[in-house]
């Protein structure tokens, strides 16, 4: 289950302290801090994408041959506004406008 972060809205509107809580996808927001009653909004995160500074086990999950396996499709910018296929299935190449 993914990990959601809520800040706690202050009476002024500005986020106050901020907490996590593991939830379904399929659960609802929460709009009251489950502890005290605190109304709370979801603070929008970055995803948890590996990258140049991610371990060896990371960057094998996000492997060509690894997405490929488990149906996803890469594609890597070449120029131009033209992308081309690295793993999966799909159009060789895309380009964008």
């Amino acid at each position: 289950m993914p990990t959601y972060v809520y800040a706690v809205v202050k009476p002024d509107g500005s986020l106050g302290d901020h907490f996590e809580v593991v939830q379904k996808m399929s659960d609802a927001a929460l709009t009251t801090h489950p502890e005290t009653g605190e109304p709370v909004q979801r603070v929008p995160q970055m995803p948890m994408i590996g990258g140049q500074h991610s371990t060896a086990g990371d960057k094998r999950k996000i492997s060509d041959s690894n997405l490929d396996r488990l149906g996803f499709t890469k594609y890597e910018k070449t120029g131009d506004g033209r992308y081309e296929k690295t793993a999966g299935k799909g159009p060789k190449e895309i380009r964008k406008g």
